[in-house]
């Protein structure tokens, strides 16, 4: 897994989890990331992210039907 050093303004107080969470939540959202893969790079089980995922405007339905099936298969 890369690592990652960015700079963020002090001005978004915004910590590394928040960070994280935006990081995974984005890439789940365009599909790059199962969710699986989105709760471990924003240091989540799979159900708080997919709780969580509200809060950022994201839908945990927003990929295809065979993902899904498989995500839950995998569950």
């Amino acid at each position: 897994m890369k690592v990652l050093t960015l700079n963020i303004p002090d001005d978004l107080e915004l910590d590394e989890k928040q960070v994280a969470m935006l990081v995974a939540s984005k890439l789940y959202e365009q599909g790059r990331l199962s969710l699986g893969q989105a709760a471990e790079l924003a240091g989540l089980t799979k159900r708080t992210f997919a709780e969580l995922l509200g809060a950022y405007s994201v839908s945990i339905f927003n990929y295809p039907s065979s993902d899904l099936s498989r995500e839950v298969a995998n569950a």
